[in-house]
């Protein structure tokens, strides 16, 4: 496994620090502005407070910290679905990128669910952007054809066609070894 940069480490998030997630929440998704698949009245919007202090209080956050203050510089948000583990976000402050933090998040994604005996870890993405779908391919993420999409995965590309071009996303999945 990769290590992480001198300086950063990832841990579980703390209930005080939703306010410094949502601030790298909204700056990861600047990203997005000049790709024309999220509508820029968006970018601003981020995961609401009630949301994170739910899956904090139910240990599906881990944060990537930076530096002796230990700052919040990246994140990811997961929730158990069906009988996977789903990637429900990952961010990284642009600040902090290609420095594989984005790598050591996901790993430390597939070790909790390992560790909780989920077989796989699922997500949806946009296919074609290099943060996105070629960097999940990357960690051997495999997509899962439209026909084969779970009940709850036909819900949330319901509710993600209201704001986004689902045409341009895809599910995607990978098996988890259990120890």
């Amino acid at each position: 496994m990769p290590r992480l940069p001198k300086d950063y480490k990832i841990t579980r998030a703390d209930p005080e620090e939703i306010g410094e997630l949502i601030e790298v929440n909204i700056a990861g998704d600047t990203l997005f502005a000049n790709t024309g698949l999220i509508d820029p009245a968006d970018l601003g919007t981020h995961i609401p407070e009630e949301v994170f202090a739910g899956a904090i209080a139910a240990r599906d956050v881990f944060v990537a910290r930076y530096g002796k203050a230990q700052k919040p510089v990246g994140f990811t948000l997961t929730s158990e679905r069906g009988d996977t583990l789903y990637l429900d976000q990952i961010s990284v402050h642009p600040d902090h990128g290609k420095q594989g933090l984005g790598r050591a998040l996901m790993n430390r994604v597939l070790d909790d669910a390992r560790d909780r005996g989920f077989r796989q870890v699922t997500l949806s993405t946009f296919k074609d952007v290099a943060w996105n779908g070629p960097f999940y391919r990357k960690l051997g993420f495999k997509p899962i054809k439209p026909g084969k999409l779970a009940d709850w995965m036909q819900e949330l590309e319901t509710i993600q066609a209201q704001s986004l071009d689902v045409t341009k996303r895809q599910f995607m999945k990978k098996r988890v070894r259990l120890i």
